[in-house]
Parts: structure tokens; C-alpha cells; sequence
């Protein structure tokens, strides 16, 4: 999956509708795949993931937009960067610790992807690069998740979920950095909730984070009894809520907005770790 992205980013390059400077992200993107590859094979340390990681997230923010605001003002640009890059590597490690049953991840990044497509075609912040782009990931993405359904045909790896997190992260820092942070927050909101939720759980039971675990509320859920395919579903349907969410809190009462995409997601977390 991830060399058709690859593929239809450097085509549009190549044709002449996207800027040169996202190659850097191909390359950051090939990067994590060679290195992520090589760790589904033989495993590598935490430290060369992360390394790896470092250098593909340090590529990316060169290539951010440079638009100001307060929290940078506050920060220095030394601590924004570091603080910008935390947040990415974050998304790619979150992502792919969700990747954890049939179907999750790519409905995921095709919903997220779908949502930003339809911000960048329509509204103030129409954007033709943005949507190129993401239709790009969410064509590969929606094909792939054909083969992903459950029963699953095929699997991600993370050769294949921690691209996505890179190349999906690079999309809604980009969003959040042009001051769409609204957007940018709501529509990955369930897998942000979901990962750090469980981790400082965790944390506080005094568990070793870094060890394999099936504590996340869509492995509650299907520990519970509920399948693969219905615990997707219901996190598509909820996805689907916050694209509308987004929209409202662009064009609306943002506050409001917010408060109802939290609310969706907490009703989503409750019914999974319920079995519901």
C-alpha cells in the first residue's frame, strides 16, 4: 500500500500539480518503510525505529508552512520544532499501535483522508494540493481495505501503518499549521483518545508501556465478543460523525463543535469497552 502512495504522489509530481518540496516527504516516507520493513522481518531496537523516525519527522517539519502564531511565539522556534516533532512521532507510533485488528487502520486513514479531501475541494480553506494529495492516500487506502476487511486477506505491518502515520500526520499538522486546527483535532480524535487514554492508564498501574498489551477499548471490545468487522463499523460510523463535527466547527459554533465530537467519541470508547 504504501508504494502505490508513493506512486501516485510522484506521478502528480511528476505531471506537475504538486510542489517539489513534497518529495521530501517520499523520502521520509521510503525512509520509515525500508526501516519498518526490516523490523516486521528480523526486529530492530526501539532506538533505530525511533531514530529513523527522527530523521523522516525532521524533513517533514522543514517543509511545514511557516505561519505564525501565538503558541510558537510563546514556545521559541526551537521548542515549536521540537514540540511539533514530538507530536508527529507520536501519531506514528499511536497509529501504528491501533493497527492491532482487521480493517482498523486503513478505515481509519481512509476516513481521516476522506474528510480532508472534502475540506481541501470545498469552503474557505479549499486547497487543490491538499485534496491531490490526500485523494492519493485515500484511493490506495480504500483499495487496500478490500483485502484488510475481516476476515483480513492481507495486513498492513508496519511497513505498512507507520508510513501511514507519517505521510497522515504530515497532512494534519499541515492543516492544524495553516490555522485549521479545529479540523486537524477532530477528525483523528478517536485513535488520539484511544492510544493516550491507554497509555497513562497504563502508566498509572505502573505497566511497562512499551510492552505488548490488548488494553486499547477496540481490544476490549473484541475480547468481549464482538468481531473484527463490527467493531470497525462502529468506529466508521463515528469517524463519519466527526467529518460533520469538523465542518460545523469551521463553519459554526466551534466550541460547540468540539464539545460534540468529544462526546461522540467518549459514547464510542464506553460502548467498545463495554462489548456494545
Amino acid at each position: 500500500m504504501t508504494g502505490s502512495v508513493l506512486l501516485a504522489w510522484i506521478a502528480l509530481y511528476t505531471a506537475g500539480l504538486i510542489a517539489s518540496s513534497v518529495i521530501s516527504i517520499t523520502l521520509g516516507t521510503g525512509l520509515l518503510a525500508i526501516v519498518s520493513w526490516v523490523d516486521d522481518v528480523r526486529g530492530l531496537s526501539a532506538g533505530v525505529r525511533l531514530v529513523a523516525q527522527g530523521i523522516a519527522v525532521t524533513v517533514g517539519i522543514l517543509i511545514l508552512p511557516e505561519t505564525r502564531n501565538g503558541l510558537e511565539a510563546w514556545l521559541g522556534p526551537t521548542l515549536w520544532f521540537a514540540a511539533v516533532g514530538l507530536v508527529w512521532v507520536w501519531w506514528i507510533n499511536l497509529f501504528n499501535f491501533m493497527d492491532g485488528i482487521d480493517g482498523l487502520a486503513v478505515s481509519e486513514v481512509s476516513v481521516i483522508c476522506g474528510g480532508l479531501m472534502l475540506f481541501a475541494i470545498v469552503g474557505d480553506g479549499a486547497d487543490s494540493t491538499a485534496a491531490l494529495l490526500t485523494a492519493g492516500i485515500m484511493g490506495a487506502a480504500v483499495g487496500f481495505l478490500v483485502w484488510n476487511w475481516s476476515p483480513a486477506r492481507i495486513f498492513l505491518g508496519d511497513v505498512g501503518s507507520v508510513p501511514l502515520g507519517y505521510l497522515s500526520g504530515f497532512l494534519l499538522l499541515d492543516l492544524a499549521i495553516r490555522g485549521r486546527w479545529k479540523i486537524a483535532l477532530i477528525l483523528p480524535l478517536y485513535f488520539l483518545a484511544d492510544a493516550t487514554i491507554t497509555l497513562f492508564r497504563r502508566l498509572l498501574n505502573g505497566e511497562r508501556v512499551w510492552k505488548p498489551h490488548r488494553q486499547h477499548f477496540y481490544q476490549q471490545a473484541v475480547r468481549s465478543g464482538l468481531g473484527h468487522a463490527a467493531v470497525v463499523k462502529r468506529v466508521i460510523a463515528a469517524n463519519l460523525l466527526l467529518i460533520g463535527c469538523g465542518w460545523v466547527a469551521e463553519n459554526g459554533p466551534a466550541m460547540l463543535s468540539l464539545a460534540a465530537a468529544i462526546v461522540i467519541v467518549a459514547a464510542l470508547l464506553v460502548a467498545l469497552a463495554a462489548g456494545r
